[in-house]
C-alpha cells in the first residue's frame, strides 16, 4: 500500500507522513503541532493500534482501512468558528468516497442500499450503517498558537465484528485506501478554500444538510444525561443539531449521540 496526496492538495502546500504502526494518527499529528509544524500536513499509517473516536471511546483499524489524520491550519479562524473544520472535513471525506467509489447499478442482487450519508455530528454512513467516523481535536500550544487535527477512519476493507458497521468492500466497492486518500486531500483542500476560514458556512452548511441522514425524520439524541426525541429538523448557523419535539418546542444540541427510526424509540 503506497499512500499519496491529490494533485491539488500537493499544489496547496499539504505534506504527508507515512508510517507503517503508529499508536494514533491523531496524536502523531498533534505531537508534530506541538514540535511547531502548522500545517497542512497528513499523517496516515497501515497499522493503526490505539486510534480513539469521541468520548475516548476506541476505534479499531483493520489492515487495509484507511487510518489518516491532517493537522489544519487555523489561524485567523475565530474561536467560534473551529467547530466548523468538522464539517469541512465530513463533506470532504463523503465527495471523496463518491469520487474513489463511484455509483454501483442497482442489480437486484439484494445487496441494499449503496448511498453515503452524513451522520450528526461526525460519522459517515453506508446503506445506513457506519462507514467511517471523524475526530476533530484542538489544543491550545505554548505561546498561544491553536491547532486542530482531523482525523478519518474509514472501514475500506473490513468493520469490526459485532458492531453491525458497514466496509465498502462488503458493500461492493472496489476502491482502496490509497486512492480514498488521493481524493480526500484534493477534496478537503477544495471545501476548505470554500469554508474561508468560517465566513462562508452558509454555504457549507447547506451542502452539509443535502446529505445529512435522518432529515425530517425521527431522532433521538443522548445528550448531557437526557435523552431528547423529536423530529431532526435542520442544523443552525453554529452547527448544533435542531429538534422539533412533540409539544411543538425546539431544542438545540451540541453534542451528543443520535439514532433514527426504530432505533429512535428504542433508544
Amino acid at each position: 500500500m503506497s499512500y499519496r496526496l491529490g494533485p491539488a492538495a500537493r499544489a496547496e502546500g499539504h505534506r504527508l507522513h507515512v508510517h507503517d504502526t503508529l499508536g494514533s494518527t491523531n496524536t502523531e499529528a498533534m505531537a508534530q503541532a506541538r514540535a511547531g509544524e502548522t500545517g497542512p500536513l497528513w499523517v496516515a499509517t497501515h497499522r493503526q493500534e490505539a486510534g480513539r473516536g469521541r468520548r475516548g471511546n476506541s476505534w479499531a483499524s483493520l489492515p487495509g482501512n484507511l487510518a489518516a489524520s491532517v493537522l489544519w491550519p487555523v489561524a485567523g479562524v475565530a474561536p467560534d468558528h473551529l467547530a466548523e473544520l468538522g464539517f469541512v472535513a465530513g463533506l470532504a471525506l463523503i465527495e471523496a468516497l463518491e469520487a474513489a467509489c463511484g455509483t454501483l447499478p442497482d442489480t437486484g442482487s439484494g445487496t441494499g442500499d449503496r448511498s453515503f450519508r452524513l451522520k450528526w455530528p461526525n460519522d459517515v454512513l453506508l446503506g445506513g450503517a457506519k462507514l467511517a467516523g471523524l475526530l476533530l481535536e484542538a489544543e491550545t500550544l505554548p505561546g498561544g498558537r491553536r491547532a486542530a487535527v482531523v482525523g478519518f477512519g474509514v472501514n475500506v476493507a473490513a468493520a469490526p465484528e459485532g458492531l453491525g458497521a458497514a466496509s465498502l468492500a462488503a458493500a461492493g466497492y472496489a476502491s482502496g485506501a490509497e486512492a480514498l486518500l488521493e481524493h480526500l486531500s484534493d477534496r478537503m483542500a477544495a471545501r476548505a478554500r470554500a469554508w474561508d476560514r468560517g465566513r462562508n458556512f452558509a454555504d457549507l452548511r447547506a451542502a452539509w444538510l443535502a446529505r445529512a441522514a435522518g432529515l425530517g425524520s425521527e431522532i433521538a439524541v443522548h445528550s448531557g444525561g437526557r435523552t431528547l426525541r423529536g423530529v431532526f429538523e435542520t442544523i443552525d448557523e453554529g452547527g448544533r443539531l435542531v429538534i422539533l419535539a412533540p409539544d411543538g418546542n425546539r431544542h438545540t444540541v451540541t453534542a451528543g449521540e443520535v439514532h433514527f427510526g426504530s432505533a429512535a424509540t428504542a433508544a
